[in-house]
């Protein structure tokens, strides 16, 4: 028994890679493709996340589903891939050369017809959904996109997401940059505004996992 989280060192992370994650052939191979990428290889989550992730699909019986911030298409393919049939993943992001990679797995993996990529400025089409009439129409979203647009993109959701919905939210513990006062970068300045924005609301339940780069889990009152 801890009082608290442990920490996670290299053998205790090898240890629960091999002994939770289960992620099919393809999501590795999507994996394996980004990471030689390069540096940009960063912004993909891990698999653990992933596997997470798609476990929240199935935990909450989602159907709908809609992110912002796809990048090469790992998130969008783990939680497609649990998604019963007739789901849809509607996926945002402004990179049609890193989505391109995405579209080659998707169709690999058989789901292409269960992902609807968006490609352009998310917050014209998170508006362009609430016009429509969406609202209270998606099960679940996650968010992993231009962090000063953090706020922005969540009440948004909020709006889009049903009443018992869940918003998944990565990158909220930015290598534990929010952490130090002394970093006042764009980025971890937006992160921690974020943060202290969702502990305030309380249209939501609410929690923040130190999975991959923070993970917060936020339920729709």
């Amino acid at each position: 028994m801890s009082p608290r989280t442990i920490t996670l060192t290299d053998p205790v992370y090898d240890y629960l890679i091999a002994h939770s994650v289960r992620e099919p052939a393809v999501l590795a191979e999507l994996r394996r493709e980004t990471q030689s990428l390069g540096g940009v290889s960063r912004m993909q989550i891990g698999p653990e996340q992933g596997q997470f992730m798609a476990l929240m699909v199935e935990l909450t019986g989602a159907r709908r589903v809609i992110e912002v911030g796809t990048f090469t298409g790992y998130s969008a393919l783990a939680m497609a891939l649990a998604l019963p049939p007739g789901g849809r993943v509607i996926a945002c992001d402004v990179s049609r050369e890193w989505t391109a990679i995405g579209r080659r797995f998707w169709q690999a993996a058989g789901v292409a017809e269960r992902i609807e990529l968006r490609v352009g400025p998310a917050l014209e089409t998170l508006d362009g959904l609430i016009e429509a009439g969406a609202g209270d129409g998606f099960d679940l979203a996650f968010i992993d996109a231009d962090k000063p647009n953090y706020i922005n993109y969540y009440e948004r959701l909020l709006l889009l997401v049903r009443p018992g919905g869940v918003i998944l939210v990565d990158n909220v513990l930015w290598s534990g940059a929010v952490a130090d006062p002394s970093n006042q970068e764009p980025d971890t300045v937006a992160l921690r505004a974020f943060n202290d924005h969702l502990m305030a609301d309380d249209r939501i339940s609410l929690s923040l996992l130190p999975l991959g780069d923070g993970l917060t889990v936020a339920r729709r009152r």
